[in-house]
């Protein structure tokens, strides 16, 4: 049985990185994004797909860069479209990656953003396969200086800390991980402070969501059954008081990984 395995982390490696050449350019960059996109997410999750016009000394057209998270996919995704024509009249060029950069030997492992580790979760497990809990969510510092500064305002530091709990119920596995975040800023009104009081919170409860998930990882068995591990990390912050826990709900977004995600707090 083939079995590949994913980590919730950036994608860099040239086994997962497909290329397509040869795209006509008898539609548009949306139409043929479109077109990939349709082809290629039927073989598992992606974490990239850029369609690009070809260099101006090349015949008119199109290439695109694909990356999956895993391996298995990509390589099958490339047998199977390779000379096929897929979205038009001429067959295309696809290849895995064999080129080195500095970007693709780079030993740096960078973990997901939010919105990915979300997107990919979801994906493989479906909404209803891991929960995350607030285990504590903390005001770790408020400072203001004394001195007044420029437009009235003072001059405040505001740090929180951040336990949460990612579970998989139907694998009976768990992990926890911590976050701290700190800002500081010219507060000009009750106002201004609530709102980055809101932010932080926002984002140390991110930042330790994105945490917990470096330590899991998906193995995807070959009957299409999905299996959940989780790594012990030497920095795994545990805790065995629970007091207070708030479930959080987390979805999928719709939009890019950069927005704005709504947590709905019961």
């Amino acid at each position: 049985m083939d079995v590949d395995v994913l980590e919730f982390k950036v994608p860099e490696d040239n086994n997962k990185t497909l290329f397509v050449w040869d795209i006509q350019p008898c539609h548009t960059e949306s139409q043929i994004y479109d077109g990939l996109y349709g082809v290629f997410s039927s073989f598992g999750p992606l974490y990239l797909l850029k369609v690009c016009p070809n260099a101006p000394l090349n015949p008119p057209g199109f290439y695109a860069l694909i990356k999956f998270y895993s391996a298995a996919q990509a390589s099958k995704a490339q047998r199977q479209t390779d000379g096929h024509s897929l979205f038009q009249s001429s067959p295309l060029k696809v290849r895995l990656s064999t080129k080195h950069t500095p970007h693709f030997l780079s030993d740096s492992i960078r973990p997901l953003s939010h919105a990915r580790c979300l997107e990919l979760a979801n994906h493989c497990l479906g909404f209803n396969g891991w929960t995350s809990d607030i285990i504590t969510l903390k005001e770790l510092t408020n400072k203001e200086e004394e001195a007044e500064k420029e437009g009235g305002g003072r001059w405040r530091t505001l740090s929180f800390g951040c336990v949460v709990q990612l579970s998989f119920p139907h694998h009976r596995q768990m992990t926890r991980a911590a976050a701290v975040v700190e800002d500081s800023f010219t507060c000009t009104g009750p106002d201004v402070l609530l709102q980055k009081r809101c932010k932080l919170q926002k984002l140390v409860r991110d930042k330790a969501l994105v945490q917990a998930f470096t330590a899991v990882l998906l193995i995807l068995l070959g009957n299409g059954k999905v299996m959940v591990e989780v790594k012990q990390t030497s920095d795994q912050f545990l805790l065995e008081q629970t007091d207070g826990v708030l479930q959080v709900n987390e979805f999928a977004p719709d939009e890019e990984e950069d927005e704005e995600l709504d947590l709905t707090v019961s």
